[in-house]
């Protein structure tokens, strides 16, 4: 069992099935995560997509929907590295407490991470205030990795082109180069 230095909620990539949660097999390999199980967050919160298809928590309460998720016990390097995937350091996302429920109907107060503050109240306008309950296959369809994205712009640029696009358009013109 893992030194836990946190609890983090897992809801997009990092899930199982999902690109990233290859990060977590390789920590649950070395001892520095562990899967303590399938939880959902205990109020609304919009779960939307970003640029290719990159999946947000955005800190707005209240709004969108319970989201389903998975609950990790990570050790103090294992949050360094997720950290590090999350751009914490650099606006990308932002760890908070947030509350679940476990299966047992038990809440629990951990971490997620949330879309940088800067920017989640446009990310909750460019998707037409409409967010998902789950990341799933069918959601994450069209997700892009982050080695095939463009490399000439930052995460962070990306995602104001995004924002500032037509709602009625898959992706700014200008991410497509």
């Amino acid at each position: 069992m893992v030194a836990a230095a946190a609890l983090i909620f897992t809801y997009g990539t990092l899930k199982q099935g999902f690109s990233n949660h290859g990060l977590l097999q390789d920590m649950m390999a070395t001892g520095d995560a562990t899967f303590v199980g399938a939880c959902r967050t205990a109020q609304r919160l919009p779960l939307v997509c970003g640029p290719y298809r990159v999946p947000f928590l955005l800190n707005l309460p209240g709004r969108g929907h319970r989201v389903s998720g998975e609950l990790y016990a990570v050790s103090a390097a294992a949050l360094a590295r997720m950290d590090e995937l999350e751009g914490i350091g650099r606006g990308h996302y932002e760890r908070l407490p947030i509350e679940i429920e476990m299966e047992a109907a038990e809440k629990v107060v951990v971490e997620a991470y949330y879309a940088d503050r800067s920017y989640a109240e446009a990310l909750w306008r460019r998707n037409g205030e409409e967010g998902h309950n789950c990341y799933t296959e069918k959601v994450a369809k069209g997700y892009v990795r982050r080695k095939d994205r463009p490399q000439h712009l930052s995460f962070l640029d990306q995602i104001r082109l995004f924002v500032s696009a037509d709602s009625n358009s898959a992706q700014p013109e200008p991410l497509l180069t």
